[in-house]
């Protein structure tokens, strides 16, 4: 077990929440890497936990994961279904942008409900090609990689399973490598797939979260 905290006089305590890192009450001013136009794209980047930013001018920037602050991942979708903002079929990364485009100044108070925050470093981008570095140290393959829980998968088994594409109607068997974890998969059977990058990849996991051949599949880009 991981705990992770700070010194507060002679004590131990629990690191600053999502909301008071907003706040300013972290001691993390003059440490940015960079600034996002986007609060809920910068939010779903931390839940992904690793992933590019695209420059002004046209550069791309590689951020991998570094830590968290060591409160436990809460979602955003489940509140927005609890209070009956959202329905449960329309609880997807698409579904809860919508809501945040009609409701803009509720985004505070949208993710702040997960208290959990990730922090970041940058990575060389040799390759613009290659994918995101994953928990084995190696770049996560799109449509092969998927995230487990280390403490019931070992990293790096293969798994065979039936990715389903709900569009096409079809159902499409292959190898994946168990080659990544995550704050959210807290189950034997549970594991978080990898699309890949851009606008398709992005909407292909938007609308993907069901059951594959080794068990119930949830969505990751």
């Amino acid at each position: 077990m991981r705990l992770r905290g700070r010194v507060e006089g002679k004590r131990v305590v629990p690191y600053y929440s999502r909301a008071e890192i907003a706040r300013g009450a972290a001691p993390i001013a003059g440490k940015e890497i960079l600034w996002v136009d986007d609060p809920i794209e910068a939010f779903f980047l931390q839940i992904q936990g690793s992933g590019r930013v695209q420059l002004e001018g046209g550069e791309t920037l590689r951020l991998g994961y570094a830590d968290q602050n060591g409160h436990p991942f809460q979602s955003i979708g489940r509140y927005l279904v609890e209070r009956g903002e959202l329905q449960l079929g329309e609880a997807s990364m698409s579904g809860i942008k919508a809501w945040v485009a009609a409701n803009p100044k509720r985004v505070e108070e949208l993710l702040n409900q997960n208290p959990s925050f990730v922090f970041f470093r940058e990575l060389p981008l040799a390759d613009p090609a290659s994918g995101p570095v994953g928990a084995l140290g190696v770049p996560l393959a799109p449509g092969r990689s998927i995230a487990v829980d280390p403490r019931y998968v070992p990293l790096g088994l293969r798994y065979f399973s039936r990715r389903p594409f709900r569009r096409a109607r079809r159902r499409s068997p292959a190898w994946s490598l168990a080659q990544d974890t995550g704050g959210a998969i807290r189950n034997p059977v549970r594991a978080d797939f990898f699309w890949g990058f851009g606008p398709e990849a992005g909407a292909q996991a938007g609308r993907s979260g069901n059951r594959g051949g080794c068990g119930p599949f949830s969505r990751r880009t």
